[in-house]
């Protein structure tokens, strides 16, 4: 009697690099730190000074620390978009593996797919612990909108990665991405409200920031954190941003 072997399954090529990749991410501490425990370190010091756990009437009736646990949780997008990703991919092309990659069934795009999809998930955690840091050490309410807060957030850490795929496709080694992301890095963390909430900046400026991505995103996950829907013109900022920052990212990027 002939026996046939039954057809060994293979990971498809696209899981296979999802999974090299998790692994790679878990073997880079200071990059998971800066990701994952410097925002939520962030917010212990700030809960721990008794001015942050005041009611501010300037800022209508809320504590400092409440209106900065939605920052910190963008915070932890931006650094995972400005400073995480962009010298990795660009790393990848540095050294020829895209292009490598290029010859394999095994295309370049699952790769930056997986970057993008690891560093997303990344953010995401980050701002999960911000909000439960925030409930459980400094009784913060969970946000009261929570539709509204979880399409603020998305749409925040795309636009985060869009703009990483941008500093990606420009820069042609990780040293210079590292170095536009920097650059990028404090003025987006000043439009977020890091340094002064934006609840509180003088009007024109206020204007000015919430045309910004992150400007609209600390806007948008205020309002949500507070109970109402965030308003259709932040997350209109916040889609049109990322609309923008990934066609550009698309039109310049380079395999090798």
């Amino acid at each position: 009697m002939t026996t046939i072997a039954a057809p060994v399954r293979r990971p498809s090529p696209q899981l296979a690099v999802l999974r090299t990749e998790a692994r790679l991410l878990l073997r880079e501490p200071g990059s998971l730190f800066w990701v994952l425990a410097f925002p939520s370190l962030l917010l212990v010091i700030l809960g721990s000074v008794p001015s942050f756990r005041r009611i501010d009437a300037g800022l209508g009736g809320v504590r400092l620390i409440d209106v900065y646990v939605p920052v910190l949780v963008l915070t932890a997008q931006i650094v995972t978009g400005l400073q995480a990703m962009p010298p990795i991919i660009t790393g990848y092309r540095e050294r020829g593996i895209l292009r490598r990659m290029s010859a394999t069934p095994v295309r370049p795009s699952a790769l930056l797919t997986a970057q993008m999809g690891l560093n997303g998930a990344t953010g995401l955690v980050s701002a999960l612990l911000c909000l439960t840091i925030g409930r459980l050490a400094f009784d913060v309410h969970l946000p009261g909108q929570l539709a509204g807060y979880v399409l603020a957030l998305l749409l925040a850490a795309a636009a985060a990665l869009a703009l990483g795929a941008l500093v990606s496709a420009v820069a042609r080694t990780a040293r210079l991405a590292t170095a536009i992301g920097m650059v990028l890095f404090f003025p987006s963390l000043f439009s977020a409200g890091l340094w002064a909430p934006v609840q509180a900046m003088p009007h024109v400026l206020r204007e000015i920031v919430v045309v910004l991505p992150f400007g609209a995103a600390t806007r948008a996950l205020d309002q949500a954190a507070t109970g109402h829907w965030p308003d259709w013109s932040h997350l209109g900022v916040l889609a049109a941003w990322t609309i923008v920052l990934s066609a550009a990212a698309a039109r310049w990027f380079r395999w090798e």
